[in-house]
């Protein structure tokens, strides 16, 4: 029968005459995750990941999406029409390679401008004029299409308490003017929604996990306005948003306003976050100066208040986590288990933890082959048995008011075989080996990957994602620009220096295809260690508690600075976690957290 969305969609393209579509993930914002009325790419091709864009031609349909997906997404887009290409591989054709190859001269190639950034739409246009063509822009064509959309969403804007954000949104403002001023900017248009929360002390729940509310926001000197949806705004955050000075408009109205900017204004913005149709309906004698908005350095270097309300989100975070895995390891093969309850079971345990907001993320539950799928999910009718046997992933995360956590452990359920405890050793070993770094300021991630991935590289492995990346306080759980990657990805916009402050994940893995998957992951805060002629040194303290299954540790394997990292590491879990357990929990956890030689 085939794929009756993607017949429908060239239909559109036909009677417009355009030659190509490209369908991305994103919203209006360029949001990692999305809501549901933006999850057009979704829709078409039937792949469920966060990351991918669909390029439709007349008798052409691909995929493009990342390592983390190669294999989910080779099992949803069978039947769909799509091929999928796989980002990074030998011999994949980039997107751009692609459209040139592919588009006819004179024609026409076509996306939603509200949905592209200005920067990835400009790369678009030079293609086109290299063919003598031209884009279209100025319509969703999966719009009449998608006749039961969902509606977009527009719950409740909240104010998030100085007592947990740390700073004032007027101070946060002022120091954004003061780089403005720098910049010699008159206007700073901002469409990044995490970038827009934390500068306003606001959160809400427009996207699934991601505590913020689709906006833009429009500095200017002495004013700033919010262009947000009506509905969203009560009375006492409008009171709030006018007692900061901030004056608040309808969310469409911001195209009208970009239009309406003085004649030879300066305006500041990331044309990587703003999309197209934005910046082209400023008035062409706008000076636009191109740069990272500000905030988001600001926001990635955490304030003292954030940083203490992290730890204790954590404290929470850990006491869910041990208590979860004291439960998994005392009852696997005594009762039924599935990945979906399991799973269903640990998000009970976050929910119960004081000031409990959200999930930061959906969990990651996978037994068996379905671990070597880095974001699989299982569901209430698609989900694997978990017997005792073989290990189980779990990557989750919650949202606290004291700030987000993401947490990976690998766990022992039964008999496992010599390469598997092999491979979970190494992911130890390579894990402690980053916690455990000391460098001189400045220092990217770029220039410590290769020390945690190094234990692995020795066997002949890898993982095809980065090993870590920033953390947002009550915002995405993927924040930039701070990430472990041993090599430049553009687009990920992980490679800045780390500062004093900054949260980043320390998370390496193995994945085989059809076999297993393993990783551990914690959190780390960049901290500032001795300073001397050479300059100033930096190390990371660990911030997640949870103790790494033991039953999966081979301590021949590992060297005597290894294991006294472990130890000390699971003295720190036992001092945090234990006051919080019970007396069973607590003799248990004793033992889980036993020093190894």
């Amino acid at each position: 029968m085939g794929n009756i969305r993607l017949t429908k969609l060239r239909e559109e393209m036909r009677r417009r005459g355009i030659d190509i579509y490209i369908v991305p993930s994103s919203d209006f914002h360029e949001s990692e995750y999305v809501g549901e009325y933006f999850r057009a790419r979704e829709f078409l091709t039937g792949f469920t990941g966060s990351a991918g864009t669909a390029v439709v031609t007349r008798d052409k349909a691909g995929l493009w999406t990342d390592g983390r997906y190669f294999i989910q997404a080779a099992a949803q887009l069978a039947g769909s029409g799509f091929d999928l290409f796989r980002m990074g591989e030998e011999n994949v054709p980039e997107i751009s390679d692609f459209l040139k190859e592919e588009l006819p001269a004179g024609g026409v190639l076509g996306f939603d401008g509200r949905v592209v950034n200005g920067a990835q739409a400009e790369k678009f246009r030079e293609i086109a004029g290299e063919r003598q063509g031209s884009l279209s822009v100025a319509e969703d064509l999966l719009d009449p299409i998608w006749k039961d959309r969902p509606p977009i969403a527009c719950p409740p804007v909240w104010i998030l308490a100085g007592e947990y954000s740390g700073e004032s949104a007027v101070s946060k403002l002022g120091r954004i003017r003061e780089k403005m001023e720098e910049e010699k900017a008159d206007y700073h248009m901002i469409a990044s929604l995490c970038d827009i929360a934390w500068i306003l002390n606001l959160r809400a729940d427009d996207i699934e996990h991601v505590p913020v509310f689709l906006s833009f926001l429009l500095i200017s000197k002495e004013s700033a306005i919010l262009f947000v949806q009506p509905d969203a705004v009560g009375d006492e955050t409008a009171a709030y948003l006018g007692a900061c000075g901030v004056e608040v408009d309808a969310y469409r109205n911001v195209y009208s306003a970009a239009a309406r900017l003085p004649e030879r204004a300066s305006i500041l913005l990331n044309r990587k976050y703003v999309n197209y149709r934005l910046i082209s309906a400023l008035p062409e004698s706008v000076n636009v100066i191109d740069r990272e908005d500000p905030s988001e350095r600001m926001k990635a270097v955490k304030n003292a208040t954030e940083l203490q309300n992290t730890r204790r989100a954590h404290v929470k975070d850990g006491v869910a986590m041990t208590k979860f895995m004291y439960w998994l390891k005392t009852n696997v093969g005594k009762i039924p288990m599935d990945e979906y309850t399991v799973g269903c079971y640990l998000d009970n345990l976050r929910a119960q933890q004081e000031h409990f907001l959200d999930l930061s993320f959906e969990n990651i539950c996978a037994c068996g082959p379905n671990a070597a799928m880095m974001h699989y999910a299982a569901t209430r009718d698609k989900k694997s048995e978990i017997r005792p046997e073989g290990m189980l992933l779990v990557d989750s995360g919650g949202h606290y008011l004291e700030g987000t956590t993401d947490i990976t452990r690998t766990f022992i359920l039964g008999p496992v075989t010599a390469e598997m405890k092999l491979h979970f050793t190494t992911v130890v070993r390579c894990n402690l080996a980053l916690a455990n770094l000391r460098f001189l300021y400045g220092c990217g991630g770029i220039s410590m990957d290769v020390v945690c991935r190094k234990p692995l590289w020795e066997l002949g492995l890898d993982y095809k994602c980065g090993t870590g990346h920033g953390v947002g306080h009550i915002l995405n759980v993927h924040e930039g620009p701070n990430g472990f990657r041993y090599k430049i990805v553009p687009e990920r916009r992980d490679s800045g220096v780390l500062e004093e402050g900054m949260i980043t994940t320390d998370e390496p893995g193995v994945y085989l295809e059809g076999k297993y998957g393993i990783r551990i992951e914690n959190e780390l805060i960049c901290v500032k260690d001795e300073k001397n002629e050479y300059g100033q040194f930096m190390r990371f303290e660990p911030i997640t508690y949870c103790p790494i299954d033991l039953d999966g540790i081979v301590p021949e394997l590992m060297n005597e600075k290894e294991k006294d990292w472990l130890n000390a590491y699971h003295a720190m879990v036992r001092e945090k976690v234990s006051p919080y357990l019970t007396d069973e929990e607590r003799a248990w956890m004793e033992v889980y957290t036993r020093e190894i030689v």
